[in-house]
């Protein structure tokens, strides 16, 4: 009846740190900041008009 009793008991303490740990880790995430959502890259938008723009006689 002991090692019954000790294997339940091992089994809520192992539930009961599980549950704590989750919990904690979700009020660290909760915890941080929101980071901006700003690009390390950015390309300059191409000009309008341009040689570029229209396809030459070789294109296609």
């Amino acid at each position: 009846m002991s090692r019954l009793f000790a294997a339940l008991l091992t089994c809520v303490a192992a539930a009961a740190l599980a549950t704590g740990a989750a919990l904690g880790i979700v009020a660290a995430l909760d915890a941080t900041p929101e980071q901006q959502n700003v690009p390390l890259v950015t390309f300059p938008d191409p000009p309008a008009h341009g040689p570029f723009s229209t396809p030459g006689p070789g294109a296609g």
